[in-house]
């Protein structure tokens, strides 16, 4: 069931108070989402949520009766209203019985502590795959399921791993590993394709780095020198464990340099939709 934050929240076109809100909607029929982060009252990188979102609905033979700025001004609207500055909104088209409804709300955000990015997070592998992991569809079952893994191993996030023992993405977000001045990271194919992993992928091309998208098996990760996750709430954030696997990521000159170019490039854009 959904949970959500804030007074208010926004079904089609009507905004309602949170005492009304019913997620139980989230269990029936199909739904596809994203989450954004909202940032100094601006709906980071909100143009390539709503493309992705689109394709998610293409992928799915689905159509979503908005256009993209309806969507914007449902989200700026929403925000307004909570007089919310930080937190993250999620966005859901739900589809049930030959309907469809949008539902805009704040959820609960996990964002990483000034440690975590000093000394990097902890990670356990988990042995699983999405059903289609090109379209961000709800999976509230697989989802129930890496969550309680994470909360009992007392762990950020999981890593997972598919049927050929190659390392994907994270449960919910994406991983990059390095090694020299070389990036690795899951062929798009095989991952949802993140907001954040493109525009990291951008930074490294533009360092000089060499980038390379392909498959890593699991058992070839401590070959590594580092490892971060990406993703809307955690931005970039350094590995420093891999189930019993230690990394000194947090000190690693390239995700340094990356998590440093990644914060001038979320100021440049809140200037930019400013």
């Amino acid at each position: 069931m959904e949970v959500i934050k804030n007074d208010y929240y926004m079904l089609n076109e009507s905004i309602k108070s949170s005492h009304d809100f019913d997620g139980n909607f989230i269990s029936k029929g199909k739904s596809l989402y994203e989450v954004i982060r909202i940032y100094k009252g601006v709906p980071l990188f909100f143009e390539k949520h709503i493309s992705r979102m689109f394709n998610s609905a293409n992928i799915s033979n689905l159509k979503l009766p908005s256009n993209g700025e309806k969507l914007k001004a449902a989200i700026l609207k929403l925000t307004e209203v909570n007089e919310v500055q930080f937190g993250n909104i999620k966005i859901v088209f739900n589809f049930y019985n030959d309907e469809c409804n949008f539902y805009c709300y704040f959820i609960e955000h996990q964002y990483p502590s000034e440690k975590d990015y000093n000394d990097g997070v902890s990670t356990i592998l988990f042995k699983g795959e999405r059903k289609n992991p090109n379209a961000k569809i709800m999976d509230v079952d697989f989802r129930e399921n890496v969550d309680s893994k994470i909360r009992d191993k007392k762990v950020f996030e999981a890593i997972l791993v598919d049927r050929n023992g190659n390392i994907t993405e994270g449960s919910k977000s994406n991983i990059f590993m390095v090694k020299e001045k070389c990036v690795y990271t899951s062929p798009v194919e095989d991952v949802l394709p993140g907001i954040t992993r493109d525009v990291i992928i951008d930074i490294v091309l533009k360092c000089g780095y060499k980038l390379k998208e392909e498959r890593i098996n699991y058992k070839d990760i401590k070959y590594m020198d580092g490892l971060f996750i990406s993703g809307t709430s955690p931005k970039v954030l350094p590995i420093n464990k891999v189930d019993d696997i230690l990394f000194n990521s947090q000190n690693n000159l390239i995700i340094k340099e990356i998590h440093n170019l990644y914060e001038e490039y979320i100021e440049d854009y809140i200037k930019k939709f400013l």
